[in-house]
C-alpha cells in the first residue's frame, strides 16, 4: 500500500535493526485519513472471504480494525490485555508473549462475542514474532469459529512471525512488508504490481 509505505518513510523512526517507531500515525497518535485508507484496503483484500466479525488486540490494532469493520459492514471486538471488573466470567483466553515489552499477557474475549458460526478476520498493527496473531487465532479456535484471514498493517518480514502465521494455512495480507531496518533505513520487500501479502 503506497500511502502507508510513504508514511513509514517520512514519519517512521528506525530505533534499531529490529525496532521501527510509528507512534506519530499508528500506535499512539493516529492519522484518521490513513486509518480510513487502511480499512478500505483490508476490506478489498478480504471482501470475498465471508467475514462476519473482526478481532484485534488492544490497543494499537483497534483503529485499523474498526475501519476494516466499517468497510466490511461487520462488528469488531478486541481482546483485552488486562482484567476488567465488568468482564470476569465467560471468557476465552490465550497467552501472548510480547518481545517488545518482554512480558507475557493473558488476553481475553467474552465468549458471547465470537460464536461458532463466525468467520473471523484478525487485524493487527504489527507482525514481527507472530505471537499476537497466533494468540488471537487460538481464541477464535477455542470459540469454535473459523479464521477467515489475518490482516497486518506493517510486517517485519525479516522476523519469524510471517512464516509462523502463514504455516497455519490462513490467508495473510500485510499492507507494508519491511525487508530490513539495517543502517537506520527502511527497505521494503519488493512487490509485484504494488501488492504485498
Amino acid at each position: 500500500m503506497k500511502a502507508l509505505q510513504e508514511k513509514i518513510l517520512t514519519d517512521g523512526i528506525v530505533l534499531s535493526d529490529t525496532v521501527l517507531k510509528v507512534d506519530t500515525f499508528l500506535n499512539h497518535q493516529m492519522d484518521p485519513v490513513l486509518m480510513k485508507e487502511i480499512g478500505e484496503e483490508f476490506g478489498k483484500r478480504f471482501e470475498k472471504e465471508g467475514i462476519t466479525k473482526i478481532l484485534t488486540i488492544e490497543s494499537s490494532g483497534i483503529a485499523p480494525a474498526i475501519m476494516a469493520a466499517l468497510k466490511l459492514n461487520v462488528e469488531m471486538v478486541f481482546a483485552r490485555k488486562r482484567k476488567s471488573l465488568t468482564l470476569q466470567d465467560g471468557l476465552i483466553t490465550s497467552k501472548v508473549y510480547s518481545f517488545t515489552k518482554k512480558e507475557e499477557n493473558e488476553i481475553s474475549v467474552a465468549e458471547k462475542f465470537i460464536l461458532p458460526i463466525d468467520r473471523v478476520l484478525i487485524i493487527d498493527d504489527f507482525l514481527a514474532n507472530g505471537q499476537a496473531a497466533l494468540g488471537l487465532m487460538d481464541i477464535v479456535k477455542k470459540a469454535g469459529a473459523d479464521v477467515g484471514g489475518v490482516g497486518i498493517v506493517i510486517e517485519k518480514a525479516f522476523q519469524d512471525g510471517g512464516r509462523l502465521v502463514r504455516e497455519t494455512g490462513v490467508k495473510v495480507e500485510s499492507l507494508a512488508r519491511i525487508e530490513s531496518l539495517k543502517g537506520g533505513q527502511v527497505t521494503f520487500v519488493p512487490t509485484k504490481q504494488g501488492v504485498t501479502s
